[in-house]
Parts: C-alpha cells; sequence; structure tokens
C-alpha cells in the first residue's frame, strides 16, 4: 500500500539574484492504488512535485510523506534506501545503462537490493514476458526501438516491487503507437496488480487515459480532477 502526502510545500530556486518559486505552499494527497496524472504546461512544476515525492529534492518548507513517513528530515542514504526499495522510477530519457542489456538493465535493481542471484530469472523472465519482451533481454538500448527501451524502463521500475512507481514524461520521446500501447499496459499494472501510478506529463494521451487530473500553474493546483472510470 502506498501514498503521497504534501503538506503546505513550497520549492524555491535560486538563479542569480532571483527567485524562482516552482511549488507555492502546496497540499496534494495521493492515495494507494492511484492512477494520478499532473498535468500543466512547462514551468508550472510538474517534475519539480515529481522530484519532491520521490525524494530527489528537498522541499524549501513544508513537508512529504511516503506512507505516513516524513522524507524531510531523513539523511542522503536513507533517501537511497527508500528509492531503492519503495519508488519506481521511470524518465523521459530512459536512463537505461547502455552497455548493459536489457535483461541486466532490470538485473541491476536486484543486485543493488541484495537480493541473491539465484532469484534474478525468476523474477525478471516472467516480468519480460507480461512487458511483451520476451527475446529481447540480450539486446542493448541500442538495439531496441524507443517503446522497446521505455518497457525495459518499466520493468527496471518495478522489479523491486515499489510501493509507487513515478514517471516523469513517460511518452515525450514515442510514437502514437507505441505510447497507446505503454499507457495501456500501465493501466492494465495498476489495475490487475494494485501498482500505484504518478505521472508527470503534458501529454493529451496521458490525461484522457488517467483517472484523476491535477492540473498545475505556477506550481499551485489549478484544478483537481477525479474521474469515476
Amino acid at each position: 500500500m502506498s501514498s503521497v502526502e504534501m503538506r503546505n510545500v513550497s520549492r524555491v530556486y535560486q538563479s542569480g539574484a532571483c527567485e524562482i518559486k516552482a511549488v507555492a505552499a502546496l497540499d496534494l494527497l495521493v492515495e494507494s492504488g492511484e492512477f494520478t496524472v499532473l498535468a500543466g504546461p512547462s514551468g508550472s512544476g510538474k517534475s519539480t512535485l515529481l522530484n519532491l515525492a520521490g525524494g530527489l529534492d528537498r522541499p524549501t518548507s513544508g513537508e512529504v510523506f511516503l506512507n505516513g513517513e516524513s522524507l524531510n528530515n531523513q539523511s542522503d542514504d536513507q533517501l537511497t534506501r527508500q528509492r531503492l526499495f519503495k519508488i519506481g522510477f521511470i524518465f523521459q530519457a530512459y536512463n537505461l545503462i547502455p552497455v548493459l542489456s536489457a535483461y541486466e538493465n532490470i538485473q541491476f535493481t536486484l543486485q543493488l537490493q541484495g537480493i541473491p542471484e539465484s532469484e534474478h530469472a525468476g523474477r525478471i523472465r516472467p516480468l519480460l514476458a507480461e512487458l511483451g519482451l520476451e527475446g529481447l533481454e540480450y539486446r542493448r538500448p541500442a538495439e531496441l526501438s524507443g517503446g522497446q527501451q521505455q518497457r525495459v524502463a518499466v520493468a527496471r521500475a518495478m522489479i523491486g516491487q515499489p510501493a509507487i512507481i513515478l514517471a516523469d514524461e513517460p511518452t515525450a520521446n514515442l510514437d502514437s503507437e507505441s505510447a497507446i500501447s505503454l499507457l495501456q499496459l500501465m493501466k492494465q499494472l495498476n489495475d490487475e496488480k494494485g501498482v500505484t501510478f504518478l505521472f508527470s506529463s503534458h501529454d493529451q494521451r496521458v490525461i484522457d487515459i488517467a483517472r484523476r487530473v491535477i492540473r498545475l500553474r505556477d506550481g499551485k493546483i489549478n484544478e483537481d480532477t477525479g474521474k469515476s472510470c
């Protein structure tokens, strides 16, 4: 079970003599099992909120909670463990390791978690099959299409059995067919396995499939719309 909560969170960046308020006194609760998108134009605060939720960034003020546990006072090492064991990330640029095969990119998370190697194949191969990657496990990223690389990234995010998956513009580099296929796959994982997804995106395809759409403007929530289906 997983939830993300932000209480009166602000994030201010310094740019020379200017202060840029990326997030402004924002309250947010994303509950377990949600399939939610943070939507809005560039500069609205989407990626900043995702980074705060994942402990990749710290708020200037306010408090961030993961599963009811505050992230604010945790050390960098503690936040690294949170990201390793409780949070899965899917990045716009895939962030796969180019010298490793698809299988090895996914396996790397299990190695970091200290899972015995004897258990790796039993976890990885069913997930590869579920994501339509059978037969591609020994290809390196450069030998895969954009859609295939993003599916490897999804598998890497899921293999550690995280509480929540954070996806930053996951369809930005994909053609329409690959994007729709990937979104349907993630929706299926949400429906069947209860995986919580929180996206940042301005892609209408993501907005259309999300159950809840949180629209941001100037670092604030402009609209929060839950969908019935």
